[in-house]
C-alpha cells in the first residue's frame, strides 16, 4: 500500500474529474497493414471510509489491428492479478481474458461484416458516455459488450445500420470465478457466495441498431434506436427464458461541448428454479445479481479543453449520471454519478474520476452481489479513482 505521499500527489495534483474511451495507443507498425500495440496501466484508489489508499498495477494488454483494402481485423487480450483488487491471486496473468478478437471483410467503403468476438451494436457507441469507469449500463450487461457472433455494418449517407447475430457471450478466460472470467459483463453462472444467484446461459442473441446523423441548431447530432433479444437457458431447471432490451439515444456535438442521452428498457424473464426476480451476471472474476426488469437512464455532458499546457494536452472534462430503476417494488434503485477528466501528460494518458454510487456494486463498499438486485447500503458512497497508462 502506498500511503499519504502518493495520495497527495494524485488527489491534489490531478484531482479535477474524469475520463472515457480507451486512449491512443502508439502501435508498432509491422507492415503497411498490421500494427501491434498494447499498454501498461497503474491505478490509484482512495476511499477514506474504507481505509483504502493504494497505488497498484492495473493491467497489461496487447492489441493487434489489421487493415487492408478488403480485409480487416482486431484483437485485444488483457492480463490482471496480484495487485488490488485482485490481490488474492499470486501473479499477473492469474486473471486474463480476451476483450475482442474478430476478422472482417469490407465490401466497399460503406459496407462491412465482422465475425468473432466483437462489440454488440447497442445504444450509444462506443460507450454510454465519457467516463473511463463507464456507466451502470456496463454492469447490467448492455454497455461495452463483446459477444461471439457476426455483425453487418452499413453506412448509407446520414444513416448507419448495424445488425448482429451472436451465438453466445465470450468464452471464459482465466480466473477464480465460476462464471465471471470475462471482460464484458454477461449473463453467468453465479458463484457460491451470491445469495439467490442463478445459473443461466445466454444464447441466440439478436441485436440491431439504426442511427441517423443530422444538424440541429448548431449541434451535429446522432439519434438512434437499438433492440436486443436472446434466449436465457437455465442450466438448473432445463427451461428457456427470454431477455429483451430496447434503447433510444441522442449524441450531440457543438464545438467543444458534447451531450449524450439514452433511455433503455431491459426485460428479462428467466426460468430459474426459485426466484425469477434476478439474473446473475459476471465479469472481471466475479458474479452478482441484477434485477430482471428495469429502466436505465444515462446523461453525459462533456467539454474538450482547447490548447496544450506544456506536457499537458488533450484534456476533457465531463459529468455522467446513470440510474437503474427496477420494476420490483421492494428493490432499491441503483445510481452512479461520475465527475472526471482525461488528458495526456507527455507519454502518459491519465484519467481521474470522482465516483459516487448508490446501490452500486463497484463504488464505496455497497453490497457487491446484491446492489443491482435487491439493493445494497442504499446510501450514497464515494471514492476517488485514477488510471495512468503508458500506451505503445
Amino acid at each position: 500500500m502506498y500511503k499519504i505521499c502518493h495520495r497527495k500527489l494524485f488527489s491534489l495534483v490531478l484531482l479535477p474529474m474524469s475520463i472515457a474511451l480507451d486512449m491512443p495507443a502508439y502501435a508498432v507498425t509491422i507492415n503497411e497493414n498490421l500494427d501491434i500495440g498494447g499498454a501498461v496501466r497503474a491505478r490509484v484508489d482512495y476511499d477514506p471510509d474504507r481505509d483504502i489508499e493504494k497505488l497498484s498495477f492495473d493491467t497489461f494488454f496487447l492489441t493487434a489491428t489489421y487493415n487492408s483494402s478488403s480485409w480487416i481485423g482486431a484483437a485485444k487480450y488483457r492480463f490482471y492479478g496480484k495487485a488490488y483488487p485482485f490481490d488474492y491471486t499470486d501473479k499477473i496473468g492469474d486473471i486474463s481474458f480476451a476483450e475482442y478478437a474478430w476478422i472482417g471483410y469490407k465490401f466497399d467503403e460503406s459496407r462491412q461484416v465482422q465475425a468473432g468476438l466483437n462489440k454488440i451494436p447497442f445504444g450509444l457507441q462506443p460507450y454510454f458516455g465519457s467516463p473511463f469507469f463507464e456507466s451502470l449500463g456496463n454492469v447490467i450487461g448492455l454497455e461495452d459488450i463483446q459477444d461471439l457472433g457476426i455483425k453487418y455494418i452499413h453506412q448509407g449517407g446520414d444513416w448507419n445500420l448495424q445488425a448482429g447475430y451472436y451465438l453466445q457471450p465470450a468464452d471464459q478466460g482465466q480466473g477464480t470465478s465460476r462464471g465471471g472470467k470475462t471482460y464484458a459483463t454477461s449473463v453467468a453462472a453465479a458463484d457460491d457466495y451470491v445469495v439467490g444467484g442463478s445459473n443461466n446461459k445466454e444464447r441466440d442473441i439478436f441485436v440491431g441498431r439504426v442511427a441517423r446523423n443530422l444538424s440541429l441548431g448548431g449541434w451535429q447530432t446522432e439519434v438512434g434506436v437499438s433492440a436486443l433479444t436472446s434466449t436465457l437457458e437455465n442450466r438448473d431447471s432445463g427451461e428457456d427464458g427470454r431477455r429483451h432490451a430496447v434503447a433510444l439515444h441522442y449524441h450531440g456535438k457543438n464545438g467543444p461541448w458534447g451531450l449524450q442521452l439514452q433511455a433503455t428498457r431491459q426485460d428479462m424473464r428467466p426460468r430459474n428454479p426459485e426466484s425469477n426476480k434476478v439474473v446473475s451476471f459476471g465479469s472481471f472474476d466475479g458474479t452478482f445479481n441484477v434485477a430482471s426488469r428495469g429502466n436505465l437512464y444515462v446523461a453525459d455532458l462533456s467539454y474538450d479543453v482547447p490548447g496544450t499546457f506544456g506536457w499537458l494536452s488533450g484534456m476533457k472534462v465531463y459529468g455522467n449520471y446513470s440510474r437503474f430503476e427496477k420494476d420490483e417494488p421492494n428493490f432499491d434503485d441503483s445510481q452512479r454519478f461520475i465527475l472526471g477528466t482525461s488528458f495526456s501528460l507527455k507519454d502518459l494518458w491519465i484519467a481521474v474520476e470522482w465516483l459516487h454510487g448508490k446501490n452500486d456494486p463497484y463504488i464505496g463498499g455497497s453490497s457487491y452481489t446484491q446492489s443491482l438486485g435487491s439493493g445494497g447500503s442504499n446510501q450514497w458512497e464515494n471514492q476517488l479513482y485514477t488510471n495512468i497508462g503508458y500506451y505503445f
